[in-house]
């Protein structure tokens, strides 16, 4: 090894340490070793490939976006795929999460209510237009293997609480015994036209109407024929 060559690589080390630089507090380092921003890091890198699907996110993007560099993306993730794994399913238990908050005073009215927690809200939003799962699914050939059972397993885990909710409804008597998972799937296809239509200029009046229509194919009890004189 010559002298450039050492140059070169004792530069480059140095240039790492600056780009990582900003992703470290005063009180982040341990035995010499940077601790990153987790939650920054994967955040930024959730933007990119949120905005750009998994195909069309370089490298370069991500480190850029994420403020660190290729070397220590490699430590914290192994590669590209590793980090669209990890970012895929931060973005899924996000909106788990937000799925399971929402209730209702009866099944129906928390279903109605799930739909329109994900309407599009008022004010400019500096998160990306669409969903991020919905995004993945459209792409799914071209995922990792990890990356495609991410996605699988997040649209299951959307259905499941749906499908919770049906099955509640008519164990309380107030949905008529009907077909639940095709029930299920119905619904959440409704979720996810609500989350990516706005993207083609469906407007909130519009994905409302979307929802009161969805709702209409919630099965009605069967009226009780009134009792006859004897």
């Amino acid at each position: 090894m010559n002298i450039w060559t050492t140059f070169r690589i004792l530069e480059r080390s140095v240039q790492d340490n600056w780009n990582d630089r900003s992703m470290m507090s005063s009180g982040n380092v341990m035995s010499g070793k940077p601790q990153f921003d987790d939650d920054a890091v994967i955040n930024a890198a959730m933007d990119v490939f949120w905005r750009h699907g998994y195909s069309a996110s370089s490298i370069d993007q991500l480190t850029t976006a994420m403020g660190l560099s290729r070397s220590s993306m490699y430590k914290r993730f192994q590669d590209k795929d590793g980090l669209f794994q990890e970012v895929l399913s931060t973005y899924v238990e996000r909106v788990v999460r937000r799925m399971s908050a929402v209730r209702g005073d009866t099944k129906r009215q928390q279903l109605e209510a799930l739909m329109h927690e994900f309407l599009p809200r008022g004010g400019k939003t500096v998160r990306p237009a669409g969903c991020m799962l919905a995004r993945s699914c459209a792409e799914m050939v071209d995922l990792p293997l990890a990356g495609q059972s991410v996605a699988r397993q997040g649209l299951t885990r959307q259905r499941a609480i749906i499908g919770e909710i049906l099955r509640e409804a008519v164990e309380s008597g107030e949905l008529a015994a009907t077909d639940i998972e095709g029930l299920a799937w119905h619904y959440l296809g409704v979720l996810q036209a609500i989350m990516n239509l706005p993207q083609a200029g469906a407007t909130v009046g519009e994905l409302r109407r979307v929802v009161e229509l969805a709702m209409t194919a919630w099965p009605l009890l069967p009226v009780a024929a009134p009792r006859r004189a004897v």
